[in-house]
């Protein structure tokens, strides 16, 4: 159990870097649409935390309730919030699908930890439903702004 409280505390604080990532670049974002993008997606990441800490205090655990100040999620989100200073729409968007890009990659290595029990590694994939999700969305409004920015 001890292994589960340690991952799952792991992903619950870069998915709360997300929901800070998200936050931030729908405060601001000039495009109305991307904010509410943002926003839609920093809520679902706020239930995707609750999930997980439900999981670990069910473990016995202390459920992590910030974020993460160590590798790259951390990393990602400050270049983010540097970034937004601008008011490039499709750096903004960049920005978050490099980050999307980390925060999967984190939960397809919990998915594949064989220590993980059943219960956790279940809920993990039901939680990385949402962060594909969000992947594939800010992926694809990335290409989609540097085919419109290319013509």
């Amino acid at each position: 159990m001890e292994h589960d409280v340690k991952i799952l505390n792991s992903l619950i604080a870069t998915t709360i870097d997300s929901v800070d990532g998200y936050n931030a670049a729908a405060d601001n974002a000039d495009n109305q649409e991307f904010r509410s993008i943002f926003r839609d997606r920093a809520k679902e990441r706020n239930d995707v935390v609750s999930k997980l800490q439900a999981q670990v205090r069910s473990l016995g655990g202390n459920p992590e309730d910030d974020g993460t100040t160590i590798a790259g999620a951390h990393r990602f989100f400050m270049t983010l919030r540097d970034s937004l200073t601008s008011t490039d729409d499709e750096a903004v968007v960049s920005e978050v699908e490099r980050g999307e890009d980390v925060i999967k990659a984190k939960y397809e290595a919990a998915i594949e930890d064989t220590d993980l029990t059943a219960t956790s590694r279940e809920l993990v994939q039901s939680c990385y439903i949402s962060v594909k999700q969000g992947h594939d969305q800010m992926r694809d409004l990335k290409h989609g702004l540097a085919g419109v920015n290319a013509l």
